[in-house]
C-alpha cells in the first residue's frame, strides 16, 4: 500500500481517537478516577510504549477495564495516593515480566500461544465485546430502542458503503465518515446534548484535576497488593493483543521487537498513568479494529492519535464535543469493529491450516470458547475478579501443552 502523507493521516488519527475515547473514559467513570487525567495518560503512555517499542508497533493504549474492581474497593475504602501507589505497583509487574521473559527468550513465549491457542481466543476476544456493543446501540432485554437501532443501522450502512467504494478517501476513512454521518442523523433526531461542551473548562487541567495530579503516591500493602497482581492476569491478555494486531498487520510482534518490548512499554505507560491518578493502561482492540478495517498500519498515525488524545485531555471543550456523540453512533462502529476482531481468528486458524478432525484442536478450541464467552468474570479475593478470557486462554496453553499431538 502506498504511503500515506499529509492531512490524511491526521484524518486516520482522529479515527482513532474516536475508536478508543469511549472505552477509555468509561473506566475512570466506573472507578471514582478523573476521565481528562485517564484521556491524557493514555495518550502519552501510547507515546512512552511507541518509544520502547522501536516505533513499528501501531498499538494504541487506553485504561484497562481489568482493575476496575481492584481500583474502585481501594479508592473507596483507603484513597487515591493508595490507588496511584497500586497501579504504579501493577506497571512495575509488568516490568519484571519484561525482564524474565528477554531471559527466557521469543521462542519459549511462542511456544506456549501456538494457533490452536490464539486463533480461538482472539475470535473470544471479540465475541466478549459483542454484548457491549449492541448495548450501546440500543439492545436491552430482548428488545431494541427505536431512535437508537435507527441510528446504529444508518452508521454501519454508512461504514460498509464507505468501505466498497473505489475512492481511497472513503476507504481509508469510513470510521470517520460514518461517525459524522450518524452524529449529523442524531442531532436532527433530537439525540445530541451540547450540555457538556457549554460547562466545560477552557482548559481541562484546572481544580480538581490538578489536586488529583499532585496527590503524591501511597504504597501500602493493602493498596499494592489489591491492584498490583491483576497485571499477572492481564498478561494473557496482553500477549493476545499483540498477537491480534500482528495477524492484523502481517508481522510477528511477539519476534521484533520482541514481547519483553511491548510488556516493557505496557508497564512503563501504566506506572506513568499511576503516577498522574490514570487508571492502569492497556492494548486496545478497538484500535486493531480500526487497523482492519482501514488496512493503514503506519504506527505514526497512532502517535498522531495520542497527541489528540493529549490536546483534547488539555483543551476542556474540545474533549467534550467528542461526549457529545450519542451512545448508538459508536454502538454502530463497535459492531463492525468487534466482529473485525473475531474474523481475525477466524483468519488465524485458517491460516495455520489446521487439521480439525483432529479431536485435540477440537477440544481445545471447545474449550477456550465456552470459558471465554460463558464466564464473565470469577472473583478470587474482595472486590478483584479474573476475567473468562484469562481463564480460557490460561486452559487453552495447559490443553496444548498435556494434550498428546496425534489425537
Amino acid at each position: 500500500m502506498e504511503k500515506i502523507t499529509g492531512k490524511t493521516k491526521y484524518l486516520l488519527g482522529i479515527q482513532h481517537v474516536l475508536a478508543m475515547f469511549g472505552a477509555t473514559v468509561l473506566v475512570p467513570f466506573l472507578t471514582g478516577l478523573h476521565p481528562l487525567i485517564a484521556l491524557f495518560a493514555a495518550g502519552a503512555g501510547t507515546l512512552i510504549f511507541h518509544s520502547v517499542t522501536k516505533k513499528i508497533v501501531p498499538v494504541f493504549l487506553g485504561s484497562s477495564f481489568a482493575f476496575i474492581g481492584a481500583i474502585s474497593f481501594v479508592l473507596k475504602h483507603e484513597g487515591l495516593a493508595e490507588v496511584k501507589g497500586g497501579i504504579i505497583g501493577a506497571g512495575l509487574i509488568y516490568v519484571i515480566m519484561a525482564a524474565v521473559i528477554k531471559k527466557f527468550g521469543v521462542k519459549s513465549v511462542q511456544s506456549f500461544f501456538p494457533p490452536i491457542v490464539i486463533g480461538p481466543t482472539i475470535m473470544v476476544i471479540g465475541l466478549r465485546l459483542s454484548p457491549v456493543a449492541l448495548q450501546m446501540a440500543g439492545y436491552s432485554d430482548g428488545t431494541f430502542d427505536t431512535n437508537s437501532l435507527i441510528i446504529a443501522l444508518i452508521v454501519i450502512s454508512t461504514m460498509v458503503v464507505s468501505s466498497i467504494v473505489q475512492h481511497s478517501f472513503f476507504k481509508m476513512m469510513p470510521i470517520l465518515i460514518a461517525v459524522t454521518v450518524g452524529y449529523i442523523s442524531a442531532y436532527f433526531m433530537g439525540m445530541v446534548n451540547f450540555d457538556p461542551v457549554i460547562n466545560a473548562h477552557w482548559f481541562g487541567f484546572s481544580g480538581e484535576v490538578i489536586d488529583q495530579v499532585l496527590t503524591i503516591p501511597k504504597f501500602t500493602a493493602s493498596g499494592f497488593f489489591a491492584i498490583a497482581p491483576v497485571a499477572l492476569v492481564v498478561f494473557i491478555e496482553h500477549i493476545g493483543d499483540i498477537t491480534t494486531n500482528g495477524a492484523v498487520v502481517g508481522k510477528n510482534f511477539l519476534k521484533n521487537p520482541g514481547i519483553h518490548r511491548t510488556m516493557l512499554g505496557d508497564g512503563l505507560a501504566t506506572m506513568f498513568a499511576g503516577l498522574f491518578g490514570g487508571p492502569a493502561n492497556t492494548t486496545y482492540g478497538e484500535n486493531t479494529g480500526v487497523l482492519a478495517v482501514t488496512k493503514v498500519y503506519d504506527p505514526s498515525v497512532i502517535r498522531i492519535a495520542a497527541g489528540f488524545a493529549i490536546i483534547l485531555s488539555l483543551v476542556g471543550k474540545v474533549g467534550a464535543i467528542l461526549q457529545t456523540i450519542p451512545v448508538p453512533v459508536m454502538g454502530g462502529i463497535s459492531i463492525i469493529l468487534f466482529g473485525m476482531i473475531a474474523a481475525v481468528g477466524v483468519r488465524t486458524l485458517i491460516s495455520a491450516k489446521l487439521d480439525f478432525a483432529h479431536s485435540r484442536n477440537l477440544i481445545i478450541t471447545a474449550l477456550i470458547f465456552v470459558l471465554g464467552i460463558g464466564i464473565k468474570e470469577v472473583a478470587v479475593w474482595n472486590d478483584i475478579n479474573i476475567s473468562g478470557l484469562s481463564i480460557a486462554a490460561f486452559v487453552g496453553i495447559l490443553l496444548n501443552k498435556v494434550l498428546p499431538k496425534d489425537i
